[in-house]
């Protein structure tokens, strides 16, 4: 299998090439020529395998061979040792209707540690195998850099620099980040919001000189490496279900970047037989509004509850739209231009009517994220984080009568005790992010500026 741009001006690629080139080098995003069909009787056959054994069955069907079967089992049995479920993401009953697959048991408590603690390892093989140094460069709302640093921190050959907005992130997720004191890790604290950080990098990733000249790899979910192993986890909650075979199974999916909810579509165009894609977000509602109107314009920032998903301008998006619009990379290329130069895409007629036939979404407000919360515990004595909370509001939203559905629990609630804390309910928090709050920070605050970033780079890449 090769990979490709979805803007078509990139020479189809190896798996570890395009694991490199991050964001491609036209400025579009990487995916596989072919999606790998995966049928009903294999689904079957892979029912009683544990979550290693499926991540390296999907796996097995992208990576071309570059890296030998012992070597993969090697990386995957590595990444996941340090979770504290032996099922990796597993899946919790809450009512007859209703799973929570819990994603928080890697080491930062949120499902960016699924994809990223394996990121870490590859990168690092990689660098062993290739002699390559590895410049890891990313922004975060806050999930991701903790997550990214805890997989690379002390690496040889590796250097990671992690943007993040200045005090809108959770306090733990700060504290996740900016405590670890090791020399390969550079925190930028940024004056602005996540689509600020977010910016920088991609204007950074397209700056091809720049970029060749300080080795720099995406850590971000611009990665395909990135959607590839969140797509592991959908089969694995999917296979979970007695019946599911027989069942109409719909997943419910925090999502602000498009990522999770990508590996999703991917999932099931690949073959998993997922009833409703539904996404769900916060007030920073650009999805909701593009499923319900197919109209894609950012819109005004809102600091809210769940605030992994303040984000208005959506990676990954770009995936889904290369596909919506028929793999046609040309015709993909015009509406990202006009995106950039009128500041909105819109679809209707049949375009319109395929997207909702492939996505419900909400658009949570913050009232109603705190309100599922309280409902929860105390219906269930289920406490959710915030960003689940949004999550389980789109499930009772979408599922409807003798549908089953599967909501991600996308982070521990520990993390977001500010937002538990306004619906009286006290928590206790798990000895590793209490230990946090004794610990010395280490981070730089700057400016939303290009150039004052770029100098803190070098500085610390050279």
């Amino acid at each position: 299998m090769k990979y490709i741009s979805t803007r078509g001006h990139v020479e189809p690629k190896g798996f570890i090439d395009t694991v490199l080139m991050g964001l491609a080098d036209d400025g579009g995003l990487m995916v596989p020529e072919q999606i790998p069909a995966v049928s009903a009787a294999t689904l079957e056959e892979w029912r009683s395998l544990s979550y290693q054994e499926l991540f390296l069955k999907i796996f097995s069907l992208y990576t071309n061979d570059e890296i030998p079967y012992e070597d993969l089992k090697e990386l995957v049995a590595t990444s996941y040792s340090t979770f504290r479920s032996p099922e990796v993401t597993p899946l919790h009953q809450v009512n007859d209707s209703l799973y929570v697959l819990e994603l928080f048991h890697g080491p930062t408590f949120a499902f960016k540690d699924v994809a990223l603690q394996f990121m870490g390892e590859l990168y690092s093989y990689i660098s062993r195998k290739r002699g390559e140094i590895i410049h890891i460069l990313g922004a975060t709302s806050g999930d991701t850099g903790a997550a990214a640093i805890q997989g690379v921190r002390g690496k040889e050959g590796i250097k990671i620099c992690i943007l993040h907005p200045h005090g809108k992130v959770s306090k733990v997720q700060e504290l996740q980040m900016t405590t670890v004191d090791d020399s390969n890790v550079l925190n930028l604290s940024v004056h602005g919001n996540f689509d600020d950080c977010q910016k920088v990098i991609k204007d950074l990733f397209a700056d091809l000189d720049f970029k060749g000249r300080y080795h720099l790899r995406a850590i971000n979910s611009i990665n395909f490496v990135r959607i590839l192993a969140q797509t592991v986890y959908y089969f694995y909650a999917y296979l979970q279900v007695e019946g599911s075979a027989e069942k109409k199974i719909n997943i419910s999916v925090p999502s602000g970047n498009f990522g999770n909810i990508f590996s999703g579509y991917l999932a099931k165009q690949m073959g998993l037989p997922i009833n409703k894609l539904i996404i769900a977000t916060n007030e920073n509602n650009i999805l909701e509004r593009f499923v319900n109107t197919g109209e894609y314009k950012p819109g005004n920032f809102k600091s809210t509850y769940s605030p992994s998903m303040d984000i208005q301008v959506a990676s990954n998006f770009e995936r889904y739209l290369y596909y919506l619009l028929g793999e046609d990379a040309e015709k993909l290329s015009g509406y990202m231009s006009k995106l950039q130069s009128e500041g909105k895409i819109t679809v209707d007629g049949e375009l319109l009517a395929q997207v909702q036939s492939d996505f419900d979404a909400l658009g949570a407000k913050n009232q109603q994220c705190l309100d599922t919360i309280g409902k929860y515990k105390q219906e269930y004595d289920y406490l959710l984080d915030p960003h689940t909370a949004c999550g389980i509001a789109a499930y009772e939203a979408f599922s409807g009568n003798g549908e089953t559905t599967i909501t991600f629990a996308t982070a521990h609630p520990a993390k977001f005790d500010e937002a538990i804390q306004l619906i009286a309910i006290k928590q206790e928090f798990p000895a590793p992010i209490a230990a946090l709050f004794e610990m010395p920070q280490h981070q730089t605050v700057v400016e939303h500026d290009k150039e004052v970033i770029i100098r803190e780079l070098q500085a610390f890449y050279e």
